[in-house]
């Protein structure tokens, strides 16, 4: 049986704005990233059963302002990529492409969150057969699950990652069956 996902992504975060690359590390959403997931909320399309959030505060904040009245649990599976020494550093020094394989200094691979995402999508699966999930995370799990629902390398992930085509959208939806995991 399939289950929905409906993708979300936090709003801006300070780190973001100063052009910082977060990771693990605890950053809170800017007045804007406050209003986006505001406007989030008001306009997205979707309808979904429950939600499912990263147990960072960027993430947090995110899907309780975007869907205040909505059952929400939180997962640490679904943080960002763990970029190690890079955490709150240039987001300059944060290139996918370079650490599919390979973990950031002291932190970990896209490869290594594929496994955790995959762990988590396999939960979902059973806890949830036939059910609309809602997530909202960051960036690699967003990557991580393109790659698991669309069969698809992480290099052509990246490639399409709207983040560099400019393809924003009020969340992403995934089918994912049983034969993904």
């Amino acid at each position: 049986m399939e289950t929905k996902i409906i993708y979300y992504v936090h709003g801006t975060t300070y780190d973001n704005a100063s052009k910082k690359c977060s990771g693990w590390k605890q950053v809170e959403l800017n007045d804007l990233g406050k209003e986006q997931a505001a406007n989030l909320g008001k306009n997205t399309p979707y309808k979904f059963d429950v939600l499912f959030s990263s147990d960072l505060v960027r993430a947090i904040d995110s899907s309780n302002i975007a869907f205040p009245d909505v059952e929400k649990h939180q997962d640490k599976r679904l943080r960002e990529c763990n970029y190690g020494d890079y955490d709150g550093e240039d987001k300059k020094l944060v290139v996918y492409e370079d650490h599919i394989d390979i973990p950031f200094p002291n932190g970990e691979s896209l490869k290594d969150v594929e496994k955790r995402i995959r762990e988590f999508l396999k939960d979902i699966q059973k806890k949830y057969p036939g059910k609309t999930i809602g997530i909202m995370a960051h960036r690699a799990p967003q990557l991580a699950i393109e790659v698991i629902t669309k069969h698809i390398s992480w290099e052509e992930a990246n490639a399409k990652d709207w983040r560099k085509t400019g393809d924003w959208q009020p969340g992403w939806e995934y089918i994912l069956h049983e034969e993904d995991l």
